[in-house]
């Protein structure tokens, strides 16, 4: 199981030491997310600031772009960094989608998976010459002159990765991706009774597949900043429990009406309230807590036999070196 590193939300916009960093402590990637900032921008620093390490978006929203302006990007990407791109993408939800990035919304995963076979023919196209003739029921690609089409380089197309929670999203990453980005908002048991057998479901057997893990990592050196990390990572737990897209997380685990509580809460904007009926049952099943040797067990013990990779999700100001000290011990 590789071990990866997550560009913290709130990083500076120059994120180049970070990566430069990540890469000296031994992490094997690096990924970026779409929340305060583009995550594409600091992967072009980071591929010229690093050399071995992969670079990833974990994730980027599909829905608010298109099939060509992410093929170009990640062409782009992809050549630059000598082929460590990971391309992971998602779908925001449907409030964000209409409403932040102004962009048509519908049968997300449909859409997705046309989304993605949308990127494989532009590919395609650029790679090898062939005419692009895309025709889908949501995107429709049939223009590739001269002037417009990338000369081909040694790398190849990146893997694409899809990030999802329900079944659905799940088979279709199985079917036409190279990899799953599992959410940090799950627990093992959603993931081998829900998730692997989904993936499955969409292509057989998941040789060759990136399993790719996220879960939430609580530690630190002292009982005090262990105390303050799952002080902040139940109001993370609480903010995706009151998802409705998550919901089934919480359902599996006979939690259904507290998803429908901390929903109800967050319209009305109490976030101190829904953290607090987020008990320590609930926050032991979605994350690892403990010293950093013992977290390091727990992550192992969990996912080593299904993940492929994982980050170390730290919805907290995590201390760099206890985050390395638990990477090195995930890794063995």
């Amino acid at each position: 199981m590789k071990v990866d590193f997550a560009v913290p939300f709130d990083s500076p916009a120059d994120t180049r030491e970070l990566m430069r960093r990540a890469e000296r402590d031994g992490f094997d990637g690096v990924w970026t997310t779409e929340v305060k900032r583009d995550p594409f921008v600091p992967l072009a620093l980071g591929a010229t600031a690093t050399s071995r390490i992969e670079l990833g978006t974990a994730i980027a929203v599909a829905f608010a772009r298109s099939p060509m302006t992410v093929a170009a990007t990640a062409n782009d990407l992809q050549e630059l960094s000598g082929g460590r791109l990971l391309l992971g993408l998602g779908t925001q939800i449907k409030a964000h989608v209409t409403h932040r990035f102004s962009m048509p919304w519908s049968r997300p995963a449909a859409r997705m998976r046309e989304f993605v076979l949308a990127l494989r023919a532009i590919w395609d196209a650029w790679q090898h010459g062939t005419r692009l003739n895309f025709r889908g029921e949501f995107y429709t690609h049939t223009v590739m002159t001269p002037m417009f089409t990338p000369a081909p380089h040694p790398f190849g197309p990146p893997k694409v990765l899809l990030a999802g929670v329900g079944a659905g999203m799940t088979r279709v990453a199985g079917e036409v991706a190279d990899g799953f980005l599992c959410h940090g908002f799950t627990t093992e048991r959603y993931l081998r009774s829900v998730t692997v057998p989904a993936l499955r479901s969409g292509r057989g057997s998941l040789d060759g597949f990136e399993l790719v893990g996220s879960p939430m990592v609580v530690t630190g050196r002292s009982a005090a900043d262990i105390a303050a990390a799952v002080a902040a990572t139940r109001r993370q737990i609480a903010f995706y429990g009151s998802t409705p897209a998550y919901r089934g997380v919480l359902e599996l685990h006979d939690r259904g009406a507290l998803g429908e509580q901390l929903h109800a809460l967050s319209r009305r904007g109490e976030w101190d309230r829904m953290a607090a009926l987020v008990d320590d049952e609930l926050v032991h099943a979605i994350a690892v807590v403990g010293p950093p040797a013992q977290a390091a067990e727990e992550v192992r013990r969990r996912y080593a036999d299904v993940f492929t990779r994982a980050t170390l999700y730290t919805p907290y100001p995590a201390d760099p070196s206890v985050l390395a000290e638990v990477a090195a011990a995930v890794r063995g």
